[in-house]
């Protein structure tokens, strides 16, 4: 059974070459343009990824990331967005984005990555189940994560990070090795989508986000997970 993806996009020239590309490669493939429209049709259609744009009508794609979130979807979602700026990337990712293009994109790069986010994170058998840290508590089977009691709401790329990081906890793991493992091998590393998955990490389960404790960065190799 093929992979079903979902996009909700605004522009009609983007919207309709991603459904001809995307139904090339073999997708089942539906689209609106608006996002009260893509919520509808989430709740219906279930779809293995979503792709989303930032600025729609009415109701952002930012607004609706985070709503989708909180609603317990956990599928992969691509961002598009005109916006460049590192800032903007973090802030899409704390709401729950799992990855980002920036337009104008390369198509070969998006099919890149909706092949590679496809591959679904599943925990390693060899790491744990649950973890605890600071305030933190982590379930990586069921996807669920709090915060001094609080859930925080975090995409399945984050998780599948965190738990490489918890797997290897004390050893330095390098960037490539997180790109390999937790996006897959052929997605494109034009951007910094670890470290921006990490800062997120960071911001949600750190008390000083900027002197981490738990997550440390190894200056031009990668990171290192400590209790």
């Amino acid at each position: 059974m093929s992979a079903s993806i979902l996009i909700i996009e605004d522009d009609r020239s983007i919207r309709q070459g991603l459904e001809r590309s995307l139904l090339k490669e073999g997708y089942d493939v539906r689209t609106v343009s608006t996002a009260e429209d893509g919520e509808r049709l989430l709740m219906e259609a279930s779809p293995d990824l979503l792709i989303l744009d930032w600025m729609l009508p009415g109701k952002s794609g930012l607004e609706l990331c985070r709503g989708i979130r909180r609603g317990g979807f956990n599928q992969p979602i691509i961002m598009l967005t005109a916006l460049a700026d590192e800032s903007d990337k973090v802030l899409g990712l704390d709401q729950g984005a799992d990855d980002y293009v920036t337009k104008p994109f390369a198509l070969s790069e998006l099919l890149a990555r909706v092949r590679a986010h496809l591959r679904r994170y599943e925990p390693s058998s060899n790491g744990p189940d649950t973890i605890e840290f600071g305030g933190a508590s982590i379930d990586f089977r069921k996807f669920e994560a709090t915060f001094r009691g609080e859930p925080v709401h975090l995409p399945a790329k984050a998780f599948g990070l965190l738990n490489k990081l918890v797997r290897e906890e004390g050893e330095v793991v390098t960037r490539d090795d997180l790109m390999s493992e937790v996006w897959g091998y052929d997605v494109i590393p034009s951007t910094r989508t670890v470290d921006n998955h990490v800062s997120m990490l960071r911001s949600q389960f750190e008390e000083d986000p900027r002197n981490p404790r738990f997550i440390k960065t190894v200056h031009g190799v990668g990171y290192r997970f400590t209790r």
